[in-house]
């Protein structure tokens, strides 16, 4: 059941891409809520040893939709979304040319609208920085992590992705009491419509590093 959601999912999108010339905005807008949706069903419903297809279906439709929709930045964040995400679930070589490429297009959609997408570009550069190994294999900077995501934060404060990531990378820096505040922001997130399953998901990482922030004070 699941593969056949995945599959009509982007076979929806495909369509959508190919259909009559609607308004651009809804155009994208939808585009964008179907990239979403595939997203979460992929990583927070797909049994791992079917993601790898599910992602390189995903990593298609994005590209489609970027190439659908020039000059806008939200495909691009979405489609460096998808190449990080995969890169996470399927590690080696070719995760750290997914991850360089993510990062050349997050650089890219913030050159076109920097506030797109409520600070996703800065959340998902962020994140990359302080989970990409450092030189020589990548470019992983922990410095500029933290830059980064206190960008999204600004732009976002309340938001469930940018008080995650920034909870989980100050985690990952020993600064315990701070990741504990910040994970708690994350759990506190007013919903988003439309993302219910991308809410779960997040909540339950963010409720997983809580208690781990919490042992360690």
């Amino acid at each position: 059941m699941r593969d056949l959601y995945r599959y009509s999912t982007i076979v929806a999108l495909c369509g959508l891409l190919g259909a009559a010339p609607v308004q651009a905005g809804e155009a994208l807008d939808q585009a964008i809520r179907q990239l979403q949706g595939a997203w979460a069903e992929t990583r927070y419903q797909t049994p791992a040893e079917q993601q790898e297809a599910a992602y390189e279906r995903l990593e298609k439709a994005a590209e489609m939709t970027a190439d659908q929709f020039p000059g806008r930045a939200e495909p691009l964040v979405w489609q460096a979304i998808i190449l990080s995400s995969h890169a996470g679930a399927s590690g080696g070589l070719a995760a750290l040319s997914r991850v360089r490429q993510a990062r050349a297009l997050l650089e890219q959609a913030e050159t076109l609208d920097a506030g797109a997408l409520d600070g996703s570009i800065y959340t998902s550069l962020g994140s990359l920085y302080y989970q990409v190994p450092g030189w020589p294999l990548g470019y992983g900077d922990d410095d500029r992590a933290e830059a980064y995501l206190k960008k999204a934060l600004a732009l976002n404060p309340d938001g469930i992705d940018p008080n995650y990531f920034y909870g989980d990378y100050l985690y990952r820096q020993a600064r315990y009491a701070e990741a504990v505040d910040y994970l708690g922001r994350a759990l506190a997130a007013a919903p988003r419509p439309g993302r219910e399953l991308a809410d779960r998901g997040r909540r339950a990482e963010a409720q997983s590093a809580l208690e781990r922030a919490r042992a360690r004070q």
